[in-house]
């Protein structure tokens, strides 16, 4: 490996799925790196980029993860010092519930160069590709996005203000709170107040549901809808097309990764 290379950390958008919505500057930082840290929600065609690179996998998962959000970051500053550029593979954009300021505050303390490249966030990819306006002249002039829960895994106080809202609101990660989510909702908004749910979104196997407060954990139930998925509260959710895929002939290539000790 490289050791002359001076330490950066590069944090990559990779985009909300569809291996085609990242950028041309986050492939130029995928094709330089020495080391590529890649999170669970990325596609792992996106790696292909980096043939040369060393790829690890730090991602997490429901009850389970590989590395501690702590040990992601000293794995950084070593791997970063030992090999030179450390790329940091996030799904949709690094700076939206991606834990990116925890890492680039420990990087810099610990004298890397650091720079950010944005990615396509899933909440406004996702919905611009099912033609979905989370803004509409004379109906919504905003939105909110939220995260489900807080780091206690208790659903977050931001969702009951959302809630009393008239605006658009997307939630992500919340598909196992949406029982707590629509009673906040069913609290301010009527019974036939719109809900969209998107899993997978902008990958062949994208799969929707469109219902309302009254009925959407029934018809989520039954289309056995899990995540990834982001919620569309409001009357964006009208847009949603029911049980809508996108197709596109790519080939997945798969890697895996041992820790490093």
């Amino acid at each position: 490996m490289k050791t002359h290379n001076t330490p950066k950390l590069t944090l990559v958008g990779g985009g909300p799925g569809d291996p085609k919505l990242i950028t041309v500057k986050a492939i130029e930082a995928l094709q330089s790196a020495d080391v590529v840290l890649f999170d669970a929600l990325v596609n792992n065609e996106l790696l292909a980029y980096a043939p040369h690179a060393q790829k690890v996998f730090v991602g997490k998962r429901r009850g389970w993860s590989r590395y501690t959000q702590d040990e992601i970051n000293r794995l950084i500053v070593k791997l970063a010092h030992k090999c030179g550029s450390v790329v940091r593979l996030k799904g949709g954009d690094p700076m939206v519930f991606g834990r990116a300021q925890t890492e680039i505050d420990y990087a810099e303390k610990h004298g890397l160069i650091v720079e950010v490249i944005p990615g396509i966030s899933s909440y406004s990819g996702i919905a611009a590709y099912n033609k979905v306006p989370i803004t509409e002249r004379g109906i919504s002039s905003g939105f909110w996005v939220l995260t489900a829960t807080n780091a206690r895994g208790e659903i977050t106080k931001d969702i009951d203000y959302a809630a009393q809202s008239s605006s658009n609101v997307l939630i992500l990660m919340g598909t196992r709170k949406l029982d707590q989510i629509v009673a906040r909702f069913r609290a301010h908004h009527g019974s036939e107040y719109p809900v969209a749910l998107v899993q997978n979104g902008t990958l062949p196997t994208e799969k929707t549901v469109v219902g309302q407060l009254s009925n959407i954990e029934r018809l989520v139930a039954q289309q056995g809808i899990q995540n990834p998925a982001v919620i569309i509260i409001g009357e964006a959710a009208r847009h949603v097309r029911p049980g809508y895929f996108h197709a596109y002939d790519e080939s997945v290539v798969s890697f895996t990764s041992k820790k490093i000790s």
